[in-house]
Order: structure tokens, then C-alpha cells, then sequence
């Protein structure tokens, strides 16, 4: 099988958008198939071996955004796909699918942004309602689009898609483990956060307006924590001068190793943002052992079993988060059993699993693809 990429999203870019596409590719080169990266300037050339072909890109909020070009037509025809993926398409996905189909290659669309969220953050008002209408034209030309969460699926259907299928994220199962605690590294990191012992709130995530890192401003005045956030971006200014006065570290970002040993130096793990479409952080927390705590929105209600490995609170309601965070702080065996049944909710989701079903979805499209174009070829006097 030779599948094509085009994704919105990719490295150096860090975003759940990119994360996926570099798992699945590297599933693609262990198993054997062909693949190709299409992305917005400033890839790298190469990745697990496929190659990565730049097109033109403008600069939203600090992220390439890819656009329209004639490239895309010619990679797609010179690369011959049975398939094509498109991550989260907007301009350079839509360009892709439509592409795709002119070719006759059967396309798999992967739904990732939560454009009603931004509308209401934004106040777009009748421009949310034309956001949609993008949306949906960009899906209804895909044979099929994969969705990750059912308020996603929820959200889709009800603008008229039909043609969908639940598909989840993996998650690094021995990378976010709960031994890595005992790691010497770890241990040098929570003296570092907490240097009397306090209980550490750590949120993994970009500094930016819809991951709404800002309410965790609700938290001053707690005893007995520290707040360890990691990541970057536009917000990072802002965020500093509200959460002022707060005992907060601001570790910056970090991947790989780095990034694992920050997991498993909290004690519970707070995302704040009501608009994500799944919540891979909310997993890796999980997979490291900690007990979640996030808004009852989106992704994180099919993640969090409330009361169960996590709690989730009422959205928008800053008080409902205290309450949460407060009575985890106060309770380490509730942490304890909550963390460990978090653990238990991921262990079947490795990228192994979630990525052979993928290939599943690819082979489905393209039997499909292969029926219809084979009723055509069929004269009109044999199919009566």
C-alpha cells in the first residue's frame, strides 16, 4: 500500500496534529508500506525514511499555515498513492482531497479541530455558522473522516456529514510509565518543584488562548502545592502576569526524555482548555499514573471516568476546578487509586493498536473505492 500525507501540522511545529502524523508514519515504515509527506514549509526533508515535500506556507499565531499550491497535484500524480490521509485538512488538506479525487484515489479526512469551541471563544457569531460550512464541504469530499471523540461525531453529524468512524490516539505506553518516579532524575526534578515536599499540579500543553491555562489562577490562595507547567508559546507573556504571585515553574518545552520525567514528577495533572476534540496530554498523564482533572467537554468526557481516574468539572466554572484540584491535593490515597486506574484505561492503546486500525480505515476506503469504479465499468445491460 502507498499512502500519501498531507497534514496542516509537522515537525518543527509541536501540536497533536504533528504528533499523530509522525506516529503513524514511523507504524508505516515498521510495517512495510510506502509512504509520502506533503506539509507547509520548514519540514525537514525526510522523516522515518519517507520524504517530506514542502509547499508555501503563511504564519498564523505562530504556526506555518499551509496554502493552495499546484504542487500538490503534481506529487500526488507523480507518487501515485492508493490512498491519501489528510490531517486535520483546511486549505492545503482541501486542496489535497480534491486533488485525490480527480486521480480517483480514495481519501481518509482526520477531523481535529473544534470550531465551535474557537467560535464561542471568539464571539465569531455568524461567522461560526460559515466556519462549519467549511468544515463540512472539506469532509464531504473525503470518503471517509475519522473523528476522536463522540462530542466531535456529535458536532458532525449534526452539520450533515454521515460518512464517519471513531478513531483514537495511541499513546507511549513505556516512555509515560510509573516507575520512571523512582528514575534519580525525577527525584532531583520534584526537589526542584517542591522543595518542602508540596503536591505538585503539572499541566503539559502550548501557551496559547484556547488551552486557557489562565484559569488555573483559581488555585491561589490552595495550600500545600506547586505548579509546574511545561510548554511555550504566544500566551507565555500574559500568563505570567496573571498568574503572578502563584508558586508556579515554568519549565518550557521539552519532549522525549525530558518531557517523560516532567509526567512523572506531578501528582496530578489539570488541563483547563474546554475545547479540545480529544486530549492526547489527558492520556499521557494517564499512562504515567496521575489522576486527571478537566473540563466535561470534548475529549477529556470519553478520557476521564469521573470519580473514577480523574474528575471532570463543570466548564467555565473556576470554582467547580478548585473544588476538584483541592480535594485531590488533600487526599494522596484518592490520588493514588485514581492514577492507577488511569493507567489501566490506556494500556490497550498503544500506537501499534490504534494505528493498525488506520490501516484498516485505508484498506476499507480503498476496496470501496474499487467496488463503485468496478460497477461503473459494468455495461448498463449486465447490472439490470
Amino acid at each position: 500500500m502507498r499512502v500519501a500525507l498531507i497534514t496542516e501540522s509537522f515537525l518543527p511545529t509541536v501540536s497533536g496534529v504533528t504528533t499523530s502524523v509522525c506516529r503513524v508514519l514511523e507504524h508505516l515504515a515498521a510495517t512495510g508500506y510506502d509512504a509520502m509527506v506533503i506539509a507547509p514549509a520548514g519540514a525537514p526533508d525526510r522523516y522515518a525514511g519517507f520524504p517530506v515535500h514542502s509547499v508555501p506556507a503563511a504564519r498564523y499565531r505562530q504556526f506555518p499555515v499551509g496554502l493552495p499550491s499546484p504542487q500538490v497535484h503534481r506529487l500526488l500524480a507523480d507518487f501515485a498513492p492508493d490512498v491519501l490521509h489528510a490531517a486535520s485538512p483546511f486549505l492545503l488538506g482541501a486542496q489535497g482531497i480534491a486533488a485525490a479525487n480527480r486521480q480517483g484515489v480514495p481519501s481518509v479526512a482526520v477531523f481535529q479541530t473544534d470550531v465551535a469551541g474557537y467560535a464561542r471563544r471568539n464571539r465569531l457569531g455568524p461567522a461560526a455558522q460559515s466556519a462549519w460550512r467549511f468544515v463540512k464541504w472539506v469532509h464531504e469530499g473525503a470518503d471517509l473522516t475519522l473523528v476522536p471523540s463522540t462530542a466531535s461525531m456529535a458536532d458532525l453529524r449534526r452539520i450533515g456529514l454521515h460518512r464517519l468512524a471513531h478513531w483514537s490516539r495511541g499513546v507511549d505506553l513505556v516512555g509515560y510509565h510509573p516507575n520512571r518516579r523512582s528514575d534519580p532524575e525525577v527525584s532531583a526534578l520534584r526537589r526542584r518543584l517542591a522543595p518542602n515536599g508540596e503536591v505538585v499540579v503539572g499541566y503539559v500543553g502550548r501557551m496559547a488562548p484556547e488551552k486557557q491555562v489562565e484559569r488555573f489562577r483559581c488555585l491561589r490562595g490552595v495550600p500545600g502545592i506547586r505548579l509546574a507547567l511545561v510548554g511555550d508559546g504566544p500566551s507565555r507573556p500574559a500568563l505570567e502576569k496573571e498568574l503572578a504571585g502563584l508558586p508556579v515553574t515554568w519549565l518550557g518545552r521539552l519532549d522525549g526524555v525530558d518531557l517523560s520525567r516532567a509526567y512523572a514528577s506531578f501528582d496530578l495533572f489539570l488541563h483547563a482548555g474546554t475545547e479540545e476534540t480529544f486530549g492526547q496530554t489527558l492520556q499521557e498523564a494517564h499512562s504515567a499514573g496521575l489522576p486527571v482533572v478537566a473540563p466535561r467537554a470534548g475529549g477529556p468526557i470519553d478520557l476521564i471516568d469521573h470519580g473514577v481516574n480523574g474528575f471532570l468539572f463543570t466548564p467555565d466554572d473556576e470554582a467547580d476546578l478548585r473544588r476538584c484540584v483541592t480535594r485531590l491535593v488533600s487526599d494522596a490515597a484518592l490520588r493514588r487509586r485514581m492514577g492507577e486506574a488511569g493507567r489501566r484505561s490506556v494500556l490497550g492503546r498503544t500506537w501499534e493498536n490504534v494505528c493498525g486500525t488506520l490501516l484498516d480505515h485505508y484498506q476499507q476506503v480503498i476496496d470501496e473505492r474499487a467496488a463503485v469504479n468496478a460497477m461503473v465499468a459494468v455495461p448498463l445491460s449486465m447490472q439490470r
